[in-house]
């Protein structure tokens, strides 16, 4: 089989796809046959040899590339009853030490990373799902708010904030949404009642529409001080980028790592069967164009998600 794997660390030069025998499910885990892989600026970590270079991981011959998919199930460990062959499935996993992960035409998971996609959604477009999903449900945890709330989401058209406006519709809490000016009517169909425009001045254009300040705010285009201001008093601040500021105003402030959680990938995976959030593919590529696939993230300005397609 065909895998993404990086075996030294630099520019998208550094990406190879190489044959390697397809893995074999050892105990309590499952072999996935690959439908969708998206790609994210965590590939460019491992890519790049940052989670080397700060002590994430450990140095190694080879690094697997790849954080979420969706697929069906070619073979069962011992021991696994939940998952049976032919089972469709969404995954994420956090593991970087792993010399073959998602990005591949087969993959073995732990039967705990993985979830039952829903019936009748594309896998392709189900691989957009696992990451960004879950971490913008579990950054709307970790504020806290109560339903009436009005949050902030900056970066709110890309690939988290789009589904941190849905999901905080979802949980009844009102939504400003900061993005480009050309993203309003997207994210006014998300849910987000309240617009700003990211050439605007965001704190004072917060306060003026939401007086007193918003309960909460998701940061997901690392604003930092520049959108932290917006939270009122005793209000709650989370920072996807390690880049929330010192505490003030009794603001609580939390840089937040996502973490793989299969009850909560189930849920999102039923919401998106049922509409309640969306899927976007913005590109696919195959397997072998995995350096064009990178750098058409970082060259931004899609919207949706980058998928492989093995």
């Amino acid at each position: 089989m065909r895998a993404v794997v990086v075996k030294k660390f630099g520019g998208t030069e550094a990406l190879a796809v190489v044959d390697v025998p397809a893995p074999e499910p050892g105990p309590g885990e499952v072999l996935v046959k690959v439908a969708g892989a998206s790609v994210n600026y965590a590939d460019i970590m491992v890519r790049t040899g940052i989670n080397v270079q700060y002590g994430a991981t450990g140095a190694r011959e080879q690094f697997g590339l790849g954080t979420d998919l969706a697929g069906t199930v070619a073979a069962v460990g011992d021991g696994v009853t939940k998952f049976r062959i032919g089972d469709a499935v969404v995954g994420t996993q956090e593991r970087l030490d792993r010399p073959l992960s998602t990005q591949a035409e087969y993959v073995v998971l732990e039967a705990w990373e993985l979830a039952a996609a829903p019936v009748g959604k594309d896998l392709v477009e189900l691989a957009t799902l696992g990451l960004n999903a879950t971490t913008a449900d579990q950054a709307l945890d970790t504020l806290g708010l109560e339903r009436g709330d009005w949050l902030l989401v900056t970066g709110a058209a890309g690939g988290v904030g789009l589904y941190a406006v849905e999901l905080a519709r979802v949980r009844g809490l009102r939504v400003v949404g900061q993005a480009g000016p050309a993203d309003e009517a997207l994210l006014r169909a998300a849910g987000a009642e309240l617009f700003v425009a990211r050439d605007e001045d965001l704190v004072p254009a917060v306060r003026r529409l939401v007086p007193g300040g918003v309960h909460g705010a998701i940061d997901a285009a690392n604003l930092a001080a520049g959108a932290a201001d917006a939270v009122r008093h005793g209000g709650a601040f989370v920072s996807l980028l390690n880049s929330a500021p010192m505490s003030r105003r009794q603001v609580t402030m939390t840089n937040m790592a996502w973490h793989t959680d299969p009850d909560r990938l189930a849920k999102l995976a039923a919401y998106a069967g049922a509409g309640l959030i969306s899927l976007r593919v913005a590109r696919t590529y195959p397997l072998d164009r995995v350096a064009d696939a990178q750098q058409a993230l970082v060259d931004g300005g899609l919207r949706g998600r980058i998928v492989l397609v093995p």
